[in-house]
This record gives C-alpha cells, structure tokens and sequence, in this order.
C-alpha cells in the first residue's frame, strides 16, 4: 500500500511538471497542461454520451434507468471535487469499441483515494493490475478537468503526463449527489466510448439531493 501511495504523491508532481513547461502559475490552467489531443477528447465529451448512451441503452437500459443521475450527461450538483478521503468506486464502461467488449460493462467496486499534493487534489486508484492517478483542476463551480496517467502492474513511479499517449487521461468530475461523484473520461483509449467512474466515500449510503437543488450545467 506504502508504495502505491508513493506512487500517487509522484503522479501529482509528474504532471505539475508538465503545467511547468507549459509556463504554469499559480493558478494553474489544465488547458495549458493538458495535451492538444486530450483537449479534442475533453471538447468531444457530449458526443461521447450520446454515443455511448445510444450502444448502452439498446442491451441495458434497465442499468442505464438504474444508474439516474449517474447516467444523466446534464445533472452536476455544486460541490465538484470530492473531499479528501477513501472512496470506494466503480467503474462502468459505455459502449463497446469492438467486438470483445459488451456494450454496458460495470466492474467490482475497488478502493480509491482523494488527496491532495499541497496544491492540487489528487485521485489514485487503490486496488489492481491497471490504476487511473491524476489531479483535478478547478474548472467551474459544478466541473473539475482530471488530467492523469495509467499505471501499470507494480509500477511505482507515475509516467509524467504527456509522455505517453496510450498511458494518458483526461476527464471531468462531478458531483451528481448527496455523497455521490462521478469521473467521466470520454473516448478512453482502449474498451470503451466513455468510462463512468462512481466514488462513494467509505461506508456511506449517497442519496440524491432533492430535485430543487440541482443545478443543470450550461451546455
């Protein structure tokens, strides 16, 4: 685990490197960080949903009906980066690219984390063979940009984002209920159309905040 995290705090300082030789400042912006291909992908994020939703409803819409707010492109709740803590989270991938993925897919939950570096928050996957790590970026009062890497096996040092194109990832997270965020990466580079990443801190029960409360985002 020790050497999971290490990995985690790296990742962080990895990509500030990269916001660095983009001429960073204090106020860091992803869109100087983030690679121009990474920028078409966040830019492309609606036609990822509508893509993907369309492939995932045809075998699985009871799951997508499910899901609610998870599921739903335009409901964000103010409250974008989730606090710092142990979350556990789920993956559910959306449409299939090709034929060896189904075209609605969710994974076992596994143990993640949300932390921070002293100047960005930072989100690390836990548990397992291939492990999402990155930062969030303050994006608007209901969106933070995730800029991260892939790591691999027992890799211990984060790639610096930018590096490798097949390692990076980018996307956005969102607070869709009471306790309840998602990270969404829409065309990820393998698998799927878009990933839904769900983070629960542990042992909570998220609840949808009433419907009054919730704010839809401007498109």
């Amino acid at each position: 685990m020790r050497r999971k995290m290490v990995a985690a705090m790296l990742l962080a300082g990895a990509v500030l490197a990269s916001s660095a030789q983009a001429g960073g400042s204090e106020e860091l912006d992803w869109r100087r960080v983030a690679t121009s291909s990474d920028r078409m992908r966040l830019r492309n994020w609606r036609q990822a949903w509508i893509e993907a939703l369309d492939h995932a409803r045809k075998t699985n819409l009871d799951k997508i009906v499910a899901g609610g707010a998870l599921f739903d492109p335009d409901r964000a709740y103010s409250g974008a980066i989730p606090p710092a803590g142990r979350y556990r989270c789920r993956v559910y991938k959306l449409g299939a690219k090709g034929t060896a993925m189904a075209e609605f897919t969710g994974y076992p939950d596994f143990a993640c984390r949300v932390g921070t570096d002293g100047t960005l928050p930072t989100f690390y996957k836990l548990e397992g063979a291939q492990r999402p790590a990155g930062v969030f970026f303050r994006d608007t009062a209901s969106r933070a940009v995730f800029l991260g890497t892939l790591v691999i096996g027992d890799e211990r040092r984060a790639m610096q984002y930018g590096r490798d194109a097949s390692r990076d990832l980018v996307g956005y997270v969102e607070r869709v209920g009471d306790k309840r965020w998602r990270l969404v990466l829409p065309y990820p580079r393998f698998e799927s159309i878009l990933d839904v990443v769900e983070l629960v801190p542990e042992g909570a029960n998220p609840v949808a905040p009433p419907t009054p409360a919730a704010t839809v985002m401007p498109r």
